[in-house]
């Protein structure tokens, strides 16, 4: 067969095998039979559910507005794939081009999508961990736990960590007139994803609506009864407090641990991949069979000074497997990079929170429309003297604009007669983000550098 007529075979034939039963998973799925692939498509994951939606879990939800059982994510179409639900891929044999399944089945594949998005990191003790009432909130089954312990209801709530999941959280406890304390290692919520400024607001938003919030502090110790039930938690100024139930909302580890020696560019941040979602190897050498996307891929983005991001985004997860998709049934002269703007949004104790860009990347930050005192504002995040970020609070009409500004690379300070201009919002401010090397729950974006492996080459021209 000439190479050519191969090379055809093989986009629209073949064995296409997408480890990772997610949104990003079902979503490629989707494109590569709506772009005419007529192969053999298998779909791995370790939850014993097919593909359903995470956002409600910590939304509607636990507010008893929508059960985890009807989560589903909508179909597009039909995949005629086979599923290898409740068996977790365990290994990846690059050269023979197999996934190992955890129950010691191997999966032959020509090209493979890796999807296996992140989990929620637990508690680092174990023992402590294993405390009955100490919970985690990722999966649908996280979900159920969590409903139904409250439901009970528990006496107190003690959430550790103040990020998005941590806030949404705290938001539903008190929406069912649940007593919740919320501990911080920060000095306000959201500081790692939006900064200091923002989250000051997020801290009133707390406080005003019953949190018992404690910031600037950590969880030192969980401790239990003779039962082994959680009974209180100890904090690093020497207080105590007596809880019934713990979420430990402290970010998310990348499932790569499967990946450990397969060659692949994979760790910790993630698995790094070119624009065309195409996986590096650990030597930094793109391979043509294996791609990734959604939350486990680190990806550079020409928009933000082609810094590999890793993005726990749904709206990224759904254009980078598409992409990912396209270009894996594609000739190379046809494929295309994936560029999606960074987009989020969260809703907690009555107010609409959205960002586009990647705020976490800013000096400073100016308030262009609304006020803060009014908590019904946009902020624009200026980095290096062009707009990165902008995020809204109750006020999401605007972010397209400046969505737009950040894809031509505007200059900040902005400068416009028609924007909404209040004493606050004369002149920018710092942005006041925690120390990046300092461990917290972390932002929804992560800048990982430029290399696709950890190692990082340093040139350091000779001076004369």
């Amino acid at each position: 067969m000439p190479a050519e007529a191969f090379h055809e075979w093989l986009g629209r034939e073949g064995r296409i095998v997408i480890v990772g039963a997610s949104l990003a998973g079902l979503r490629a799925a989707e494109t590569l039979r709506a772009e005419g692939f007529a192969g053999s498509l298998t779909m791995i994951g370790d939850e014993p559910y097919e593909p359903y939606d995470r956002p409600p879990l910590s939304k509607a939800v636990l507010l008893g507005k929508a059960s985890p059982d009807h989560t589903e994510l909508p179909r597009r179409r039909d995949i005629d794939a086979t599923w290898r639900l409740g068996v977790a891929a365990a290994g990846l044999d690059m050269a023979g081009k197999r996934v190992r399944l955890a129950d010691g089945e191997e999966v032959p594949y020509d090209r493979l999508l890796i999807a296996t998005g992140v989990r929620a990191r637990p508690w680092p003790k174990d023992d402590e961990a294993q405390l009955d009432g100490v919970l985690v909130l990722r999966t649908r089954n996280d979900a159920v736990r969590l409903h139904r312990r409250m439901k009970a209801p528990p006496r107190r709530v003690l959430v550790i960590g103040a990020g998005f999941t941590g806030s949404e959280i705290a938001s539903a406890c008190r929406d069912q007139g649940i007593t919740v304390t919320v501990a911080e290692r920060a000095d306000a919520p959201l500081v790692g994803a939006l900064g200091g400024v923002i989250g000051s607001v997020a801290a009133e938003l707390h406080r005003e609506n019953g949190v018992d919030l404690r910031t600037g502090i950590m969880v030192t110790g969980l401790e239990g009864d003779a039962t082994g039930r959680v009974r209180a938690a100890h904090l690093s100024d020497g207080s105590v407090v007596e809880t019934d139930l713990v979420v430990v909302s402290l970010g998310a580890t990348r499932n790569t641990d499967w990946l450990a020696g397969s060659g692949l560019g994979a760790g910790p941040r993630g698995i790094a991949c070119d624009a065309g979602c195409r996986a590096f190897d650990f030597r930094g050498i793109v391979t043509d069979d294996i791609y990734v996307a959604g939350d486990v891929a680190r990806s550079p983005h020409p928009l933000f000074g082609y810094q590999f991001l890793s993005l726990e985004h749904w709206g990224n997860a759904v254009a980078q497997a598409e992409v990912a998709a396209h270009n894996m049934i594609s000739a190379s002269a046809d494929r295309r990079p994936h560029m999606w703007v960074p987009a989020f949004w969260s809703s907690q104790f009555g107010v609409n929170i959205k960002s586009v860009g990647v705020p976490s990347m800013g000096e400073e930050v100016m308030i262009t429309q609304g006020s803060l005192t009014e908590r019904r504002f946009v902020g624009v995040y200026g980095y290096q003297g062009r707009v990165i970020a902008a995020v809204s609070f109750d006020n999401t009409r605007w972010l397209e604009f400046y969505q737009r500004l950040i894809e031509t690379g505007a200059p900040f300070p902005v400068e416009f007669t028609t924007v909404d201009r209040r004493p606050e919002g004369r002149k920018p401010v710092p942005a006041d983000f925690p120390d990046p090397s300092l461990p917290t729950h972390g932002p929804t974006v992560t800048l990982s550098g430029y290399s696709p492996a950890d190692r990082q080459l340093v040139f350091r021209p000779a001076r004369h």
